[in-house]
């Protein structure tokens, strides 16, 4: 069917460019040049510029020699990572502890309510070694360092200052990486790419050292550090887990390691040589003696399941290389050749990598964690409050199939969702924040309390929804968005003395630093409760079903925008908002309001604006996260401000820096931060197409001639 859909595109495309002007054809983007201009390029062993190849649901991370030869030092980088979707693990449960010893019982509005939150208990202490068990299980697993061993002519192993004259280079519009170094005078040359069908990789390795038994690749298992972050460096706990040779030919070798929580398997294929198990978890391919080069693949699954196929580095390469070219050249493209605003080639050179980046580490059917497949955060579990950030992009720059990819999770998650919001006494499903790829929820005094990734499924939907306009979108989605809309209007709480419908008390908004228990109507949470309600109305007209009552007496009776002094408020129960520090930190969500959330019927454009110049003049900027510089960016927009939108994306902030290889650097701990990378592409996006109230070209960049833009492909942003 692809096939026979591909012919009848070209067929169109024959007949309907000849007839296209000249200049219409001339302004076509050259889409290869754009993309090649920003391919990555290292000459040291930069420890922050390490490249990644991947498929989205799995990725292998490289340093300077093409593979993971140097896994330690590059540890406190960005670090040499090998994940995957399904590789996740657990610790023996071996005091038998019960999710239900991380409740704690809450009634913040006097319902008389027994609403139970999995949080971070303090006492008593086997309570608190349940939470701690369940926070750090699942966690998800680095599957195995393969890399170099490099000898020098002594017999000594090489060190990384023993890697010399290097050039790697990340070519984007392959996925390529060729990376080309000396060791005392002699070449050694290494080509890697990802399979993107399968869990594999496949490296070319040819030098001089090969002969001279000076270079082999080693396959090293480490084992969980159950930490908040693991950089896969964990070479402690051998006898923790188990790892052995299952089968061995000619060419191929099958590995099991075997866990206490799970167990996985690695196919190795070959040219000629040999495996040896020289450690417990430390396996090293021997090239045949005479061999100049070799061909190199292993592929990572949690069955032995693999095809009976001998794997090469040209089938990796020209799999890599049709997959890429065709991802370029579908979707969307923008080209800023010409501009004199200074600014432009970077921020070209940050949409170009960005747009690889996501598709690399996000493109999977999870909400990715927010170091990708590269290394753990939060002990590799995804936050479903930062989904938007991962995924929206993908639809404004015309590729909704890999957001869509991404929301089979809440289909999986459904009934745990629905559950959670059982516990609580609400009807409907509250999706759980912090949570394995199944839904088993982890506890956080923090995750617990936010709601603003309720709304997020409806916003995704509706994406997906304007895509296509077909009615079986609407069909796909329905249960997940009504159940999401129950649940919006059974947590508004009515209070009978204003007569109004409160968000609140009982939530941290998305600026973290405020008390759950004293938190009532964040302005952000209250604008997207308002208008995902409203969409959740529209789905129900569209599919031709009556209007929930419920829903619209809590639309018409929401709360409505706190503010003071034609301000707004952070939320209604801080009206203290901008006058001490301690409230100026953190995620500046009230701008989220108008930027990430479209214009609301309760919003005044005037009282924004003024919140956007006090935000700006007094936030406390060095303490914010990646994605709130393209937020204030989508706000400025909306507000007809476009120099403001782009010196927000440029804001001279660490938590705004934009590594070589195009990662979003926040601090020594989130060295990469991908909901930076998608908050840049969707705030472009926006500033390029715009969004449905606005009524011009480009409206989010200034007109004054010093921005030359050729666009391609773009959905208008709700």
């Amino acid at each position: 069917m692809k096939k026979k859909y591909n012919i009848i595109f070209i067929a169109l495309a024959s007949i309907i460019y000849p007839m296209l002007s000249k200049a219409q054809q001339e302004t076509k983007i050259n889409r290869e040049s754009v993309v090649r201009r920003h391919n990555v390029s290292n000459q040291a062993m930069d420890t922050l510029a390490s490249l990644t190849v991947g498929n989205g649901a799995f990725a292998y991370t490289v340093d300077a020699t093409g593979m993971q030869s140097f896994p330690i030092y590059y540890k406190n980088g960005v670090s040499l990572g090998t994940q995957s979707e399904w590789g996740w693990d657990s610790f023996p449960n071996t005091k038998n502890y019960k999710f239900e010893e991380t409740l704690k019982s809450y009634d913040f509005n006097n319902e008389g309510r027994d609403a139970k939150y999995s949080i971070q208990l303090k006492e008593p202490a086997r309570n608190v070694e349940a939470v701690n068990y369940f926070r750090e299980n699942k966690h998800r697993l680095q599957l195995g360092n393969v890399g170099l061993e490099l000898y020098l002519k002594n017999g000594q192993r090489a060190a990384v200052q023993d890697i010399e004259h290097i050039r790697q280079q990340l070519d984007l519009w392959t996925g390529i990486v060729t990376s080309e170094f000396r060791i005392e005078g002699e070449p050694v040359s290494v080509k890697t790419a990802s399979y993107q069908g399968n869990d594999r990789i496949a490296v070319h390795v040819a030098s001089p050292l090969i002969a001279q038994k000076r270079l082999k690749i080693f396959i090293h298992y480490p084992y969980p550090s159950g930490k908040f972050l693991d950089e896969g460096t964990n070479y402690d706990q051998a006898d923790n887990h188990k790892t052995t040779i299952v089968t061995q030919s000619a060419n191929v070798t099958l590995i099991n390691h075997q866990l206490q929580g799970t167990d996985y398997f690695t196919k190795l294929d070959y040219s000629q040589g040999t495996i040896k198990n020289t450690d417990p978890h430390y396996f090293v391919y021997q090239p045949a003696a005479g061999l100049k080069e070799f061909d190199f693949s292993f592929a990572f699954a949690p069955k032995n399941k693999f095809d009976n196929e001998a794997h090469n580095y040209l089938d990796a390469a020209g799999e890599s290389t049709a997959f890429w070219k065709n991802f370029w050249e579908s979707g969307a493209a923008v080209d800023f050749a010409g501009s004199t605003d200074p600014r432009a080639n970077e921020l070209e050179r940050r949409v170009v990598l960005s747009q690889y980046l996501t598709k690399v580490q996000c493109g999977g059917s999870n909400p990715p964690q927010e170091t990708g497949l590269t290394f753990n955060s939060w002990f590799g579990k995804p936050h479903t409050e930062m989904h938007w950030w991962h995924a929206v992009h993908f639809a404004l720059w015309g590729r909704a199939d890999i957001m869509e990819k991404t929301l089979d999770y809440y289909f999986r998650t459904f009934e745990k969702a629905r559950e959670l919001a059982k516990r609580q006494g609400y009807q409907g499903v509250r999706w759980v924040k912090m949570s394995d790829n199944e839904g088993n929820e982890s506890p956080s005094s923090v995750a617990a309390f936010l709601v603003w990734q309720q709304p997020h499924i409806i916003y995704m939907t509706e994406l997906a929804y304007r895509d296509k306009k077909d009615l079986a979108v609407l069909k796909k989605y329905k249960d997940l968005v009504f159940a999401t809309a129950e649940f919006m209007a059974d947590f508004a709480h009515y209070d009978q003395a204003t007569g109004r419908y409160n968000v609140g008390k009982g939530v941290i908004p998305a600026q973290e630093v405020f008390k759950a228990s004293e938190t009532m109507n964040p302005t952000y949470e209250v604008a997207y409760w308002d208008w995902a309600l409203r969409i959740a109305q529209q789905w129900k007209e569209r599919l031709g079903e009556s209007r929930v009552k419920k829903w619209d007496e809590v639309i018409e009776k929401l709360a409505p925008l706190p503010s003071k002094d034609k301000v707004y408020l952070a939320t209604e129960t801080a009206p203290d908002s901008y006058t001490y520090d301690r409230w100026m930190t953190d995620h500046p969500a009230v701008l989220g309001a108008l930027g990430m959330v479209p214009e609301s019927p309760k919003l005044n454009k005037d009282i924004m604006k003024n919140t956007l110049d006090v935000v700006l003049k007094k936030w406390h900027w060095e303490k914010t996260w990646g994605w709130d510089f393209p937020m204030t960016a989508m706000n400025a927009a909306r507000l007809n401000l476009p120099n403001k939108a782009l010196d927000a994306l440029f804001m001279n902030i660490q938590t705004n820096t934009y590594l070589k290889n195009g990662h979003n650097y926040q601090d020594g701990r989130l060295r990469i931060y991908l909901p930076g990378n998608g908050g840049v592409l969707t705030a472009v996006a926006m500033m390029l197409e715009g969004w449905d109230a606005s009524n011009s070209d480009l409206p989010g960049f200034p007109k004054d001639g010093s921005w030359v833009i050729k666009k391609e492909g773009f959905k208008k942003m709700p």
